[in-house]
């Protein structure tokens, strides 16, 4: 019997001097790169049995950024089903009355609405009495908390509504002239805008655009020089505006005889009947928020998924309830976190890495989910990582200051863990972070 103990004892020993030297080559990395090592949260934990074999920092509050779309994008998929579709309707009662039910379809597109007026139009509806539009789908509140005001040119976060439509951005063209003389520029589709415009034709393309919303959000002041024609894409500050300009042309261009204003009204649930519609699935926006980064269409599908969850409106106090039923639901304990959009853009977002990569191991075996997440060279890691080849599926999240990844990866033993790590470091440049998160990476697949 003590023979027995003693060899357990030995192979207890062995394994955990084996475990404290891969801790230690972890250690050694980040105390190498320069960055505070009071600035990085790391938790690695086995998917198989769920215990932590490296963690640093790992219950201290950080910002997630947009590793915090896995996490939305589970609960969003666990209400919605992977099945989901966005659906825009356009619906007729018996007074000759239209009714046009939005769905905050991300990927709706002018065209679409041209689609649904002509089928009207097929189906002899000439002169409706009267257009109505049922926006009832999210309310009226365009932004997450927390997001920078002083950002809002930046076309990676615009706007998100009922009122969705070719992405919510409004495309500008810059187009020279003469040397020396100033360039041409105008948007694509009519939009209600000044230009001030300050660009000269010259040898380069060299282009900046500002606005000032305390003066005037519809003056944007275009400066620097142009070569050849560009194409810049900005946030629309009006998206409903925007949606009611397309409806008007889609009208005009079809000839229906239709002046008159759009007022809301929900859609009844009898004395209707469908004259159209036009759907899009869910599987490209899973592809848009786990491998691009898409904020606008994660939060939308956040939202969408909140309303669905309560049955009504869509807002982020119903998409909270639903993330926290998901969390009891999945036995993920939240209690030192605070979530409040569906993308990671606010700083106000607090996780630790223990909740992160415990949350990645209940995930685990869903592979829908984990092969949604892109490998080296794909999406966000299309230039990154590519030493792992398909032994990694991770999300990656920046902001100023930041810098996260978060997911899976197989080591040489063949063994795969869920993993963490927040670097948040005013000192250090983003690509040193950025470094630092491949070298742990390397540090685990090498030894683990």
């Amino acid at each position: 019997m003590k023979k027995i103990l003693t060899v357990l004892f030995v192979i207890i020993s062995l394994f955990t001097i084996q475990a404290n030297t891969y801790a230690a080559s972890i250690d050694k990395t980040i105390s190498a790169s320069g960055i505070n090592k009071g600035a990085v949260s790391v938790s690695v934990k086995d998917v198989k049995t769920g215990k932590t074999v490296y963690k640093l920092n790992e219950n201290q509050p950080n910002m997630p950024a947009s590793t915090l779309k896995m996490i939305t994008l589970a609960a969003s998929l666990d209400t919605l089903g992977s099945d989901y579709e966005f659906k825009t309707q356009l619906y007729k009662n018996t007074n000759n009355e239209l009714i046009l039910k939005l769905g905050a379809d991300p990927f709706l597109r002018s065209s679409n609405l041209k689609e649904l007026i002509s089928a009207a139009k097929a189906k002899k509806i000439i002169s409706p009495k009267a257009v109505y539009i049922d926006d009832f789908v999210l309310d009226s509140t365009e932004w997450g908390e927390g997001w920078q005001w002083d950002d809002d040119l930046n076309p990676l976060m615009p706007k998100f509504s009922s009122y969705n439509l070719d992405g919510n951005l409004l495309k500008i063209i810059v187009a020279p002239t003469s040397k020396g003389a100033p360039a041409n520029i105008y948007t694509a589709k009519f939009y209600p805008t000044t230009f001030m415009n300050l660009v000269t034709t010259s040898d380069e393309n060299d282009i900046n655009i500002s606005r000032n919303n305390s003066i005037s959000p519809d003056l944007l002041t275009v400066e620097g020089t142009v070569k050849g024609q560009i194409t810049k894409q900005i946030p629309i500050n009006h998206p409903k505006r925007y949606f009611i300009l397309r409806l008007e042309d889609a009208i005009r261009d079809e000839k229906l005889d239709y002046y008159g204003k759009f007022a809301q009204k929900k859609t009844p649930s009898s004395n209707v009947y469908l004259v159209s519609e036009v759907t899009h699935p869910i599987e490209p926006a899973i592809e848009q928020i786990l491998k691009n980064s898409n904020n606008f269409v994660a939060e939308t599908v956040f939202k969408i998924a909140g309303g669905q969850y309560v049955n009504n409106t869509g807002s982020l106090a119903n998409s909270l309830k639903m993330l926290n039923a998901y969390f009891e639901k999945t036995g993920l304990n939240a209690e030192d976190i605070k979530i409040v959009d569906g993308s990671g853009v606010s700083k106000n977002n607090i996780i630790t890495a223990d909740f992160m990569s415990e949350f990645l191991v209940k995930q685990a075996d869903c592979e829908y989910f984990v092969n949604s997440l892109p490998t080296s060279g794909e999406g966000t890691l299309k230039s990154r990582m590519l030493y792992f080849k398909d032994n990694l599926r991770a999300k990656t999240g920046t902001l100023a200051d930041v810098s996260a990844i978060a997911g899976y990866i197989t080591s040489r033993s063949g063994k795969t863990y869920a993993f963490d790590i927040m670097i948040n470091d005013a000192k250090s440049k983003t690509s040193d972070k950025k470094s630092l998160e491949e070298y742990i990476l390397r540090d685990i697949y090498t030894s683990y």
